[in-house]
């Protein structure tokens, strides 16, 4: 087949998923490259409340972006994870942030503002049942027709596989984690 022979889509559904380090990550590369592009990004963000640095870095270039980024921050951390959840959530309160969140992405999304909306750790409150998969293929299927749609997290339904165009599994050959050692900023976080 000859180069000429290919053809580009309007729109993908990118998902990076895996026990890997590297999911955020790539989905920050990816709101690079597209802001770098001057698409307009939404970056709505589950699980993650703590202070990381992609929040410090969203924050400040938003000054740059003004309204061709959107960030929202809907996580209350870990959910289920043992020592790692904050003690002070409820599961009602995990529950009615993620589903906030949720109807944040769906929103960004479906209205056909965006170029492109990363949800990040969309696939953990799948996977956890903080959202349903009947919602995240409401997501997929409603998402405008010149809106891209980044999922990232572990455990992406592998069922969901063929609503997707592009899907990284993130390869853990080793991790400091597994031998008890926290999270490094700049790094992990």
């Amino acid at each position: 087949m000859a180069f000429e022979d290919y053809k580009t889509k309007k729109s993908l559904v990118l998902v990076y998923t895996g026990e890997g380090k590297g999911k955020t990550s790539a989905a920050l590369g990816l709101l690079t490259r597209a802001l770098g592009n001057r698409w307009r990004v939404a970056f709505i963000q589950f699980i993650k409340y703590w202070g990381v640095g992609e929040h410090v870095f969203i924050r400040d270039i938003q000054s740059i972006y003004g309204n061709e980024l959107y960030f929202y921050k809907g996580g209350k951390g870990f959910y289920q994870a043992g020592e790692l959840s904050p003690k002070h959530i409820t599961n009602k309160e995990h529950l009615d942030a993620a589903h906030q969140t949720y109807l944040e992405a769906l929103k960004a999304a479906s209205n056909g503002t965006f170029d492109l909306v990363i949800c990040d750790e969309i696939n953990n409150a799948v996977h956890d049942s903080l959202i349903s998969k009947k919602e995240l293929v409401k997501l997929i299927d409603t998402r405008a027709p010149n809106t891209s749609l980044c999922l990232t997290g572990r455990d992406f339904p592998n069922e969901l596989l063929p609503k997707t165009d592009i899907a990284t599994n993130m390869t853990k050959l080793k991790h400091h984690f597994d031998e008890k050692y926290l999270a490094n900023k700049g790094i992990d976080f």
